[in-house]
């Protein structure tokens, strides 16, 4: 049971002394530094601004003005400096110590370039020469110089630190991010290899029969059906490893599986296939994606007529859509229609690829139909392939 458990199943709130245990290290007593520093600086910056503005000694003015601006434009100047080193030193050397020390070393040279070109352009040597020969106890408050490049390397090195961490966070986000993506896309890959089309059992037992029968009275038509079953087939396992095809093989794949069933229906069966635009022929749609809505306009359609059954299938563009629909003349669908292999496949697969960019409709009024639209603009965005068609 957990200790820190209360009646209400709620965890206790933590105590100074378990924050302390679970959050100490290099980071933490970093982070306590560079606050520290910040408070004291910003107190310093406040405490100098203070005395310019109320002080009504001209040459006391504007020394602290000095002071104040110095150390403005040393932490600054610190903070650029360190992050146009990062890079360099980064490749520069593999021990953090050793960046450290080189870091501090050009910081300290820097530090003494600006300071002398600043305190030179200001006249610092009269200003102070003015203001010892006024004050006389001046020389005793003042600090060695040495001193005051503490704060440059602290800021350096603390600024350095947090960059340093901050590039190990990102570089671990970003690799995490990666193998999310990569099995992200292995795993709708290997969804994807799962729905594609599959020749469904019993169409090829059906097919066979029909062969068998065909044999002996109808040797021709026999013969036909299986030179037309070979090229199926050959389409069907052809394609391994590919997502997409044009509308125009995609047609022809279907046209193979429409002749090989009107050889079995004989009158029973025809169809139609009506491209509106020529262009829609090289536009890149999912693999597999119309062979299994003819095969259920067939199987759920025309095998349940006595008389003779029609397909037709309708490719064009509406509204920014592309819309492929198959119409057929067999009963009407139920109410309550619950989706097949082949129709789920079509959901899934679509709901992979396009997410909400695409949809799968069945109507019964005004006509029979079930249709596939995808947003146009998401053709060439998921399938990577050029759609040589506009509106």
């Amino acid at each position: 049971m957990n200790r820190n458990a209360n009646k209400n199943n709620q965890p206790d709130p933590l105590t100074l002394t378990q924050l302390l245990r679970q959050r100490t290290g290099p980071g933490v007593l970093m982070a306590m530094l560079f606050g520290a520093l910040i408070m004291y600086g910003t107190s310093g910056v406040i405490y100098f601004s203070n005395q310019i503005m109320t002080m009504k000694e001209p040459l006391l003015v504007q020394m602290n003005t000095y002071i104040v601006q110095q150390n403005l434009v040393a932490g600054a100047a610190s903070a650029l400096l360190t992050s146009l080193l990062s890079p360099w030193l980064n490749r520069v050397s593999k021990g953090v110590l050793k960046r450290h020390l080189i870091l501090s070393g050009l910081i300290v040279l820097a530090w003494m370039t600006l300071q002398t070109v600043v305190f030179l352009a200001i006249g610092g040597r009269e200003l102070i020469g003015e203001i010892r020969s006024k004050y006389p106890d001046y020389n005793q408050t003042d600090a060695p110089w040495m001193l005051y490049m503490i704060g440059p390397l602290i800021v350096c090195n603390l600024f350095y630190y947090f960059q340093r961490q901050g590039q190990q966070i990102d570089t671990k986000l970003t690799e995490q991010e990666f193998r999310l993506i990569q099995l992200e896309q292995l795993k709708t890959r290997a969804e994807l290899d799962a729905l594609q089309a599959r020749i469904n059992p019993h169409f090829l037992y059906n097919a066979l029969n029909s062969i068998a029968s065909l044999v002996h009275d109808e040797p021709d038509r026999a013969e036909r059906m299986v030179l037309l079953l070979s090229k199926l087939f050959r389409y069907t396992t052809g394609v391994k490893n590919q997502y997409f095809n044009s509308i125009e093989n995609e047609l022809e794949m279907v046209r193979t599986y429409l002749d090989v069933e009107q050889v079995r229906f004989g009158d029973r069966l025809t169809y139609r296939i009506d491209l509106t635009d020529d262009r829609l022929k090289t536009c890149p749609i999912p693999q597999f994606l119309l062979q299994p809505l003819v095969e259920n306009a067939i199987k759920h359609g025309i095998s349940k007529l006595a008389g003779p059954g029609g397909i037709i299938l309708r490719i064009g563009r509406e509204d920014g859509w592309l819309a492929l629909c198959i119409h057929d003349n067999g009963p009407l669908f139920p109410e309550q229609l619950v989706a097949g292999y082949g129709l789920q496949s079509i959901q899934d697969k679509l709901r992979l690829l396009y997410g909400d960019d695409a949809r799968l409709e069945v109507h019964n009024q005004p006509k029979k139909e079930i249709s596939i639209k995808i947003k146009a603009d998401r053709l060439e965005e998921v399938s990577g392939q050029k759609v040589a068609y506009a509106d």
